[in-house]
C-alpha cells in the first residue's frame, strides 16, 4: 500500500465522520419535527428531504456547482466575505455529502419517532419537562436502533458517493480524491490492480459494519423482547 492510496482512503473516512456528525446534528431536530408536523406542508417537506433517494446525483452535484462557482452569485460572495471556497474543496465535499445523504439519516430517526408510543412524550410533559428534555431524555433514549441505523448508513452512503463528489470536489489528490473517485480514475488508465484495491476496502468494510449494526439491532430487538 503506497502513501497515496492510504491517503485517499483517509480522506474518504474523514469525509464520511465529518458529514455523519454534521447529520446528526441535522438530522434528529429535522426527524423530530417531521415525525411530530400535523399540517399539510409535512408531505412537501418529507418529498423534499427524500429527493436525493431518486435524483440522480449528477443533477444535485450540476446545481451545487452553479450554485456555488466563486464567479458568480453565492460562491464569489462566500469566498469574498469568508474566503470560503466550496467548489473542488473538502467543504464542498462535505456540503455536498450532507444533502446527499440527508435522508439516509432522518427517515430511520423519523420512523423510529412515530413508532414510540405516545404516552412517552405526554407523560414527560405532565412532569413539567419541555419540549427539549422530553426529547433527549426520553424519547431518543427509547430509539436508539433508528439513531444507529441512520448514522450507519449515512456514513456508508458517504463512503461510497460517486456523482456528487465528482461534480462539485473533481478529482484532487489528497483534497478531494476519494476511494469511488480513485476507482474510476484507476479503472480508466487500465489500472485494475489499484481500483482493486480500493474496491476490496470498501467491499470488507461495508459487509463489516452491516454485520455490526444488523448484530447490534438485533440485541435490542432481543432486550426489548425480554422487557
Amino acid at each position: 500500500m503506497n502513501e497515496a492510496f492510504l491517503e485517499t482512503l483517509w480522506l474518504t473516512f474523514r469525509l464520511a465522520s465529518t458529514a455523519t456528525l454534521i447529520l446528526v446534528m441535522l438530522g434528529i431536530p429535522l426527524a423530530y419535527g417531521l415525525a411530530s408536523a400535523k399540517s399539510w406542508r409535512k408531505p412537501a417537506l418529507e418529498a423534499l428531504v427524500s429527493m436525493p433517494l431518486v435524483l440522480p446525483p449528477t443533477v444535485l452535484g450540476f446545481y451545487l456547482l452553479i450554485a456555488f462557482s466563486p464567479d458568480k452569485g453565492l460562491g464569489r460572495w462566500l469566498l469574498e466575505q469568508f474566503d470560503l471556497r466550496l467548489v473542488f474543496s473538502f467543504s464542498g465535499l462535505v456540503l455536498g455529502s450532507v444533502l446527499y445523504s440527508l435522508p439516509f439519516m432522518v427517515q430511520p430517526i423519523q420512523a423510529g419517532f412515530e413508532n414510540l408510543p405516545s404516552h412517552l412524550a405526554e407523560a414527560s410533559y405532565s412532569l413539567g419537562k419541555s419540549r427539549r428534555s422530553t426529547l433527549f431524555r426520553v424519547l431518543l433514549p427509547n430509539i436508539k436502533p433508528a439513531l444507529l441505523t441512520g448514522m450507519v448508513l449515512s456514513f456508508a452512503h458517504t463512503v461510497g458517493e460517486f456523482g456528487v463528489i465528482l461534480m462539485i470536489g473533481g478529482n484532487i489528490p489528497g483534497e478531494t480524491r476519494v476511494a469511488s473517485i480513485a476507482i474510476y480514475d484507476e479503472v480508466e488508465g487500465l489500472n485494475y490492480a489499484a481500483a482493486h484495491q480500493y474496491a476490496l476496502v470498501l467491499v470488507v468494510f461495508t459487509f463489516l459494519i452491516l454485520l455490526g449494526v444488523f448484530g447490534i439491532n438485533r440485541s435490542f430487538a432481543k432486550k426489548g423482547g425480554r422487557a
